[in-house]
């Protein structure tokens, strides 16, 4: 009945004070924002308090009566409050978030099992609304004898107290359990006192079913150096945490946590490890989860987890930097790095007119290019729940991006004149992108087009934005942190835009030798977007095409005279040296070999190989999820470990990670009883997205490691090129679980 009135007030305040309340934010009920518990310490009763923030308890409204004949509140002592003054009450002490009460009492006669304690109380939200006063009656377990105080004699043999001036561990340090809603509870201790915790000491665990600890979210302690641990992070005074809940079933239920904590009495002893149970009962959950699909919580975080991480619990401005230092980190990598040359080549086809804040300009317009179009393109397959890399790698889209170098190298090689009638200039750049060659349109129209150029890479910061986007819808944050990405990517070449502004030669056959060189540069970038697609061995004779010409365009089969310029001579040096180079590739392709770094590596003389090969891995090829099951159910049956790797031939760090990483012998080694499944995606057909979705991967190189018993371990993906050594120790750390 008393509930009854109570909720029939408060609807009448709420309708009497619309303008207090606002339109878009109503208070909470009063059992929901007054949470406390209450337990029996012997000789007082404890009421340990949480309140929610934006509301308060009137000190002087708070009050305590027996309803329990025979049990006697001899004097309540109300800890200080704050000072607060409102329109209701004046100038009054308020409580807020946590405190505690102590209740001393007496029994008249035998000590009851249980007695039943009145809270009477009132309080308000900041909101603008005042309760009406509330009466809440709870039922409290007593101690009996065998559970009251421990004998400090008894303490003092079995625990090394050994000295009456310290109190036992119970009183010393009293952990408590609050509901705050049906997921979330907050976990406390009562520190006594000359008393400290120790915070990497305390950890929770849970006893009940249908339940999943998350985090124990502990505030921040102060440091204290003593003779047990060295320098620590303590409390000293008491402890209030969060601790977030997934939940099975939504019906409440009783929740039972292990409390593991250990502290030092600041006279000089230290109690040693204590474990204690505590339960309260959890109201229905507001969200439920399967358990079985969580991953476990002490596993390691990946690398984009924890950029997902920043871009949805920080501030806009700290997203905005940390996705700005992992492009720049990305500008140096083989998948960005081809940028240069194409940025150059446009600056370089100003002419002689090029000053370091035309350069800047020009590098400015290409990177601002170049965001737009690779942030829109993420925010694009984030929404629609496509495989980016996949989609810019399609072969016509690279063999007609691989033409626009083409003619962009012509052009530098002088086989039309940009200066030519407008009519034609206009057909001309719609084909290249490079109107009037280096106009603030042809970059930008460049650096759009050279997005694709990126796509090449997957790396953590565009995995986490993707993941943001795809999973959340929040388009905004995540497109902010894939702007910001693209900017650090572009960020050097602002630099080499003002710098090759000063640098370049004014008008003369310098000017042409540097265009040329561009236009060889062009025909490189042709090649490597071509290699995604074509066989090894042609690349590779497309490799000493290019290279040959270059040499016989530097000088290498000119005839010197005496007269011959320091400059020539060592132009027909290196030119010499490219046409050799270029002969070797040749011969290389015509021999079976594909690496331009040893393009002799399976030629053989005299029954010998020349140059021993690097032993790659032996990858078991897999293409359904059907095929993955079966090859991870076998290995966990031979008990073995299992390794996936996403591969595509498009995947630019895919092969870095072939030919860098998979041939170190130690990396080897860590694999040696591990089976190895590889999943080519270069297709992206239904199967491989079925694959690829499995996993939520967006794209390769990706590798997911699985233990002995078949399990994935989570936290432990590698997503991007990692260098042999570290990818060693990482395999080592997923397995050694």
């Amino acid at each position: 009945m008393t509930k009854l009135i109570t909720h029939l007030l408060l609807m009448v305040l709420l309708a009497a004070s619309p303008i207090a309340l606002g339109q878009d934010e109503e208070p909470k009920k009063p059992e929901e924002v007054f949470r406390y518990a209450v337990f029996d310490t012997g000789d007082a009763l404890e009421v340990d308090w949480a309140i929610d923030e934006g509301y308060y308890l009137y000190r002087n409204k708070l009050s305590f009566e027996s309803a329990t004949d025979g049990f006697e509140i001899t004097q309540v002592r109300l800890p200080q409050g704050l000072p607060h003054e409102d329109e209701f009450f004046g100038k009054q002490q308020v409580y807020r978030e946590n405190f505690y009460v102590s209740i001393p009492y007496r029994l008249n006669g035998e000590r009851p099992e249980s007695i039943d304690l009145v809270i009477k109380s009132q309080g308000c939200w900041d909101g603008g609304l005042c309760y009406p006063p509330q009466i809440w009656s709870e039922k409290v377990e007593l101690k009996q004898p065998s559970e009251g105080k421990l004998d400090i004699t008894t303490v003092g043999q079995a625990g090394g107290l050994g000295n009456s001036e310290f109190v036992p561990v119970d009183e010393a340090f009293k952990p408590v359990l609050i509901p705050i809603d049906g997921n979330t509870v907050e976990v406390s201790f009562q520190v006594l006192d000359g008393y400290y915790l120790y915070k990497d000491k305390i950890s929770v665990n849970a006893l009940s079913e249908n339940v999943q600890l998350g985090k124990l979210d502990l505030p921040e302690g102060k440091i204290k150096f003593d003779e047990f641990f060295g320098e620590s992070e303590v409390y000293f005074e008491d402890v209030f945490a969060t601790l977030p809940l997934a939940r099975a079933t939504p019906e409440s239920m009783e929740l039972e946590l292990e409390v593991n904590f250990q502290g030092c009495a600041e006279g000089g002893l230290c109690y040693p490890p204590t474990t204690r149970v505590v339960s309260a009962t959890l109201p229905e959950a507001t969200t439920v989860t399967d358990l079985a699909a969580l991953p476990d919580r002490d596993a390691p975080v990946s690398e984009q987890a924890k950029l997902a991480q920043v871009i949805t619990g920080s501030s806009l401005w700290v997203t905005v930097g940390v996705f700005f230092l992992a492009g720049l980190g990305l500008a140096f990598t083989p998948c960005v790095l081809p940028m240069i040359p194409i940025l150059s080549g446009i600056i370089a086809g100003e002419g002689d007119n090029v000053s370091p804040s035309r350069g800047f300009f020009l590098a400015f317009t290409y990177v601002m290019g170049m965001a737009l179009v690779y942030t829109a393109a993420g925010v694009a397959a984030a929404a629609a729940g496509l495989q980016l890399q996949a989609t810019f790698n399609q072969p016509w889209v690279l063999v007609l991006f691989s033409g626009l170098f083409v003619v962009l190298a012509i052009g530098m090689f002088g086989a039309f004149d940009l200066q030519m009638p407008s009519s034609i200039q206009s057909k001309l750049s719609t084909i290249s992108g490079n109107q009037k060659s280096g106009t603030a349109i042809g970059a930008f129209v460049m650096g759009a087009l050279s997005a694709l150029v990126v796509t090449a890479c997957v790396a953590p910061a565009l995995i986490a934005a993707l993941t943001v986007m795809a999973q959340s819808g929040d388009m905004l944050r995540g497109g902010t942190a894939l702007f910001a990405m693209s900017l650090g990517m572009g960020a050097p070449l602002l630099a080499v835009g003002a710098a090759q502004g000063q640098l370049l030669p004014k008008a003369g056959p310098w000017m042409v030798a540097v265009k040329g060189a561009f236009g060889f540069m062009f025909l490189g970038l042709a090649v490597w977007m071509l290699s995604r697609i074509l066989p090894g061995g042609v690349t590779l004779a497309l490799w000493a095409v290019l290279i040959f010409m270059s040499g016989v365009f530097m000088g290498g089969l000119t005839s010197l005279g005496p007269d011959s310029s320091i400059a020539q001579k060592l132009g027909k040096g290196f030119g010499l040296l490219a046409i050799l180079y270029g002969l070797l590739l040749f011969l290389g392709s015509l021999s079976g070999g594909t690496n331009p770094l040893k393009p002799l590596a399976a030629v053989s003389f005299g029954g010998g190989v020349m140059v021993a090969e690097e032993k790659h891995l032996e990858f078991q090829r897999i293409k359904t999820v059907a095929d993955l099951d079966r090859e991870i159910a076998a290995a966990a049956a031979a008990g073995k470990t299992a390794m996936l790797d996403f591969y595509a031939d498009w995947c630019v760090s895919c092969i870095e990670m072939e030919e860098y990483t998979f041939t170190d012998a130690g990396v080897q080694a860590a694999l040696a009883d591990t089976v190895v499944l590889q999943a080519d995606v270069t297709a992206n057909d239904e199967q491989d997205q079925e694959l690829l979705q499995r996993f939520g991967v967006f794209g390769p190189p990706t590798i997911i490691f699985f233990g002995t018993d078949g399990e994935q371990r989570h936290g432990y993906e590698v997503v991007g090129f990692m260098k042999a050594e570290a990818f060693t120790d990482h395999v080592n750390q997923a397995f050694s679980l």
